[in-house]
């Protein structure tokens, strides 16, 4: 019996849509096929397994991590969400040249916040360069995914001779394939958690210019020591890779200052030992925002962000992590205003510059309030705690700078 014309057309169209589905899929996965980097292999996947924190073919957090659940998360993104998650007016941007840094900052220390969670840092006669984004998305993709709300303070071309750039983990938001092929051609270092140096050397950087550091590891370039601490976060590019790479804060320590910066990381009491063992900070950088309830157990909030600085030991603190992409669901302001309220009643000094400004913590500090007045969800109405931490008392650190004793 031949088959029926209708069928036919009925086939011949379904077919038709599956191929051009397919082919769309394709063009996807292609326009970010080197963004989302090589896994590691050989002697670099070697020295991943001799890692006492990579089990069964991936590395592990610092304590158990809840995972949101995905339909709840999803319906959460498609119905909820703050107003006031992207800037309705121009954000004031200070612009800036390579002039501005032809002179090293006379008290030692200066940073300057390039947006979210790249920063400048000129510490004791070193430039180091932190998770550099300078690409329009944080996203594989040039044409969707999280948009910049400004274009970058300083130009790439305007960087000042640099003497080692840091990145704390692979996410988009803080290792850029366009800034990393962009920077090879400055012929800087990169110090970077182990694992990340595949991406890198994928994106063409050579190899001799990778040092891959496991929590606790240490480098030194001159007299400016680098120290991976950990961090309770994960790791990943793409559907195949979550913790295929490990993830981490930083410590630098120079002759005469200390900085630390927390990458991103749910709070986790493992932050007292951080300030043990290489604090006191003259600076922290610490990230403020991108929270949410449902991934406490991977982004820190204001409030813990706080307890934090209090716990490495931290003098000034630099929110990061903020003001530059829309990543979560509360307002673009929110986590500045939490982080305030929190600091200010126990006199925790608080760095608030605007985007391209320099914090010359001992030269006085940048505590302008330049963003709108918008509304925004208090801690009373939407509270961030990593689990297994719940039961810490978070005023007390902010009062003390210590982890609550337990009762006897």
């Amino acid at each position: 019996m031949r088959e029926k014309p209708k069928k036919r057309k009925w086939l011949r169209r379904l077919g038709i849509a599956t191929g051009v589905l397919a082919a769309a899929i394709a063009g996807i996965l292609a326009s970010g096929w080197s963004a989302f980097g090589k896994k590691a292999a050989a002697a670099r996947l070697d020295r991943m397994k001799a890692s006492a924190h990579f089990e069964e073919g991936h590395f592990v957090d610092v304590m158990p991590r809840r995972e949101p659940a995905i339909l709840k998360a999803s319906w959460k993104w498609i119905t909820g969400g703050s107003d006031f998650r992207t800037p309705a007016d121009p954000i004031p941007v200070v612009q800036r040249k390579a002039a501005d840094f032809a002179e090293p900052p006379a008290t030692g220390l200066r940073v300057t916040w390039l947006g979210h969670s790249t920063l400048l840092v000129e510490i004791d006669g070193k430039r180091v360069l932190v998770d550099p984004v300078w690409g329009p998305r944080a996203s594989p993709f040039s044409w969707v995914g999280p948009k910049r709300f400004f274009a970058p303070p300083l130009a790439l071309d305007d960087l000042p001779p640099l003497d080692a750039v840091i990145i704390s983990h692979d996410h988009y938001d803080h290792l850029d394939m366009f800034t990393v092929k962009a920077l090879i051609a400055k012929n800087v270092p990169f110090v970077v958690p182990l694992g990340v140096g595949s991406h890198l050397e994928y994106w063409g950087m050579p190899a001799d210019r990778i040092t891959e550091l496991d929590w606790w590891g240490e480098h030194t370039i001159g007299d400016l020591k680098f120290t991976a601490t950990p961090a309770r976060h994960f790791s990943g590019r793409f559907l195949h890779d979550k913790d295929h790479t490990l993830w981490a804060g930083w410590a630098l320590h120079g002759p005469q200052h200390r900085v630390y910066y927390s990458g991103d990381t749910a709070f986790f009491p493992g932050m007292a030992e951080i300030g043990e063992r290489l604090g006191p900070f003259d600076l922290t950088m610490i990230e403020s925002g991108a929270y949410d309830e449902l991934w406490a157990d991977v982004h820190i909030g204001p409030e813990q962000a706080v307890a934090a600085h209090r716990l490495v030991g931290g003098k000034v603190l630099l929110p990061v992590h903020w003001g530059l992409f829309d990543l979560a669901l509360h307002g673009w302001t929110e986590p500045i205003e939490r982080i305030l309220k929190a600091a200010t009643p126990h006199g925790i000094q608080v760095a608030t510059p605007r985007p391209g400004e320099s914090v010359e913590p001992a030269a006085g500090l940048s505590t302008e309030r330049w963003w709108p007045d918008v509304p925004f969800d208090t801690v009373e109405k939407h509270i961030i705690r990593a689990s297994g931490t719940e039961s810490i008392d978070l005023e007390q650190i902010y009062r003390t700078g210590h982890l609550p004793r337990p009762a006897l």
